[in-house]
């Protein structure tokens, strides 16, 4: 037993003078080129110790004849690389997407040849790779979200995967989905449930070429079969099929969306929308694109789908007619099953906050799905209190924790029976959640904010929090305002 518990502590030593190699490479990598095509480059090399091999002596260069130059310090390692990188990894796109990026994986620089000798030593030496993706993504993403892009945090991907509940032979789509982690983790989801390699068609939609190229490497290093479409804008058109499950971790208040027959002429903000089948009623406002991405995943959905997204909280209050009008479709046709309330501040590059909305076609008691009839019902749940601190960072995150009770809440409302909660069943918690009648949240104009409805009970304490609340949400806006104030003086210092 003692044997086995150094060996344990060998391996674990192991990896993580592996983890940090591999850090310390790609931050030197960063100050010779772009913090964010260094990330991408590490993430090039985990890609082809995975997928770069041949048979011997066919002439192709693989990952086995990188780690001969590698080892022997041959000079010019990084012609070497970029010559593996480009036989092996085919351009996804038609060169540059319209953000004016390359979808190739960059060269690597002058002087770049110790770190990248360095890297692929180190990336050979490690026994799984998984921690070293996770870190390249989590780098990456760390990098886009300075632009407002980022990847799904790993916790949150949980939740979404597990309130949409996926199953084996289910058809699975992502139409904004940057890395890849949705598809990754819904995968991981029904593997631990079948415990084979899942029979599950899984589908990525990315915009931007460069992110879409990191969705298929991330995807092939972990050995998970998914298509990826080459890159283009989800909601120029409607899907051409139908999903069991669509999970999105959606761009907020989009302004600059339009459909297919528009393109290329201008939205033009009283030019009138075409008719589209999926807004058959009303197409959605011009100024954002919030309500377009709500009705396109709810017009692509099969007939028993399911959908988890994310939104901006205004979507779920707003008093605008159109954005009322849109809920009171969806209310209409009975698709909400539940809206979360998230904390601010868990995805790390924003104070907005936003909800988790859970569409379902389908609410109805059935084997293999849940014991309980929800039908004409919504399950509203307050988690913006339920967070924990990142350490040693100001950061924020949901945790296992946390996690696990919004899930465990949500499976009491279906009835569903769950390993880490067998029998629950569903009781309102004042505070945190509760199950409302459409009829209800009609009178309500069609307000589907879950702070409105799980409140606390009223007294002294509740009041006190809400104030504190309200109180540090107006610190943060005017520290953040004083931040960009700071930064303007310093430009127009720069000018004198």
């Amino acid at each position: 037993m003692g044997s086995h518990g150094r060996g344990t502590r060998t391996e674990d030593d192991a990896a993580l003078k592996v983890f940090t190699e591999v850090r310390h490479h790609r931050a030197r990598l960063s100050r010779l080129m772009n913090a964010h095509d260094a990330a991408r480059l590490v993430l090039g090399l985990l890609y082809l110790s995975r997928t770069a091999h041949a048979a011997p002596r066919s002439g192709v260069p693989t990952w086995s004849w990188l780690q001969g130059k590698a080892a022997e310090s041959s000079p010019r390692i990084g012609v070497a690389v970029s010559e593996c990188l480009a036989h092996w990894l085919a351009a996804p796109g038609t060169g540059r997407d319209d953000t004016g990026m390359s979808d190739s994986l960059p060269p690597p620089p002058p002087g770049a040849d110790p770190s990248l000798r360095g890297l692929i030593l180190a990336i050979s030496s490690a026994q799984q790779v998984g921690a070293l993706l996770d870190l390249c993504l989590s780098e990456l993403s760390a990098e886009q979200a300075r632009g407002s892009h980022y990847f799904t945090p790993g916790d949150m991907a949980r939740l979404m995967v597990e309130a949409a509940a996926p199953q084996d032979g289910h058809s699975v789509l992502d139409p904004v989905c940057g890395s890849g982690g949705l598809l990754v983790e819904s995968h991981r989801y029904v593997h631990e449930r079948v415990g084979l390699s899942p029979a599950m068609s899984l589908r990525g939609k990315e915009q931007h070429a460069p992110t879409a190229q990191v969705a298929r490497m991330n995807l092939a290093v972990r050995g998970v079969e998914a298509h990826i479409f080459p890159p283009a804008d989800s909601l120029a058109k409607p899907e051409a099929d139908r999903y069991d499950v669509i999970l999105a971790n959606l761009p907020f208040n989009q302004q600059d969306w339009a459909s297919e027959s528009e393109k290329g002429e201008g939205i033009g903000q009283n030019r009138p929308i075409p008719f589209d089948p999926r807004w058959p009623e009303e197409p959605p406002p011009r100024g954002s694109g919030n309500a377009a991405w709500i009705m396109h995943i709810a017009h692509a959905l099969a007939p028993a789908g399911r959908a988890a997204f994310l939104m901006a909280d205004s979507v779920a209050k707003s008093p605008q007619p159109a954005t009322r009008r849109l809920r009171e479709r969806l209310l209409r046709a009975d698709l909400v099953e539940c809206v979360i309330a998230l904390p601010p501040r868990v995805f790390g590059h924003t104070d907005a906050t936003a909800c988790l909305w859970v569409l379902n076609k389908d609410k109805r008691a059935r084997p293999g799905w849940g014991a309980v009839d929800r039908r004409g019902q919504v399950l509203f749940i307050n988690a913006r209190r339920s967070f924990e601190r990142v350490s040693k960072s100001s950061a924020r995150r949901l945790g296992d924790a946390h996690t696990a009770r919004i899930l465990n809440t949500l499976a009491a409302w279906r009835g569903t029976e769950v390993e880490r909660a067998p029998g629950m069943s569903y009781v309102d918690q004042p505070g945190w959640s509760r199950g409302c009648l459409i009829e209800e949240i009609t009178q309500r104009r069609h307000e589907l904010m879950p702070t409105t409805y799980a409140t606390e009970s009223p007294g002294p304490e509740h009041d006190t929090l809400r104030r504190i609340d309200q109180l540090k949400h107006e610190l943060v806006k005017k520290l953040s305002r004083g931040h960009e104030l700071e930064s303007q003086l310093l430009d127009a210092l720069e000018e004198i």
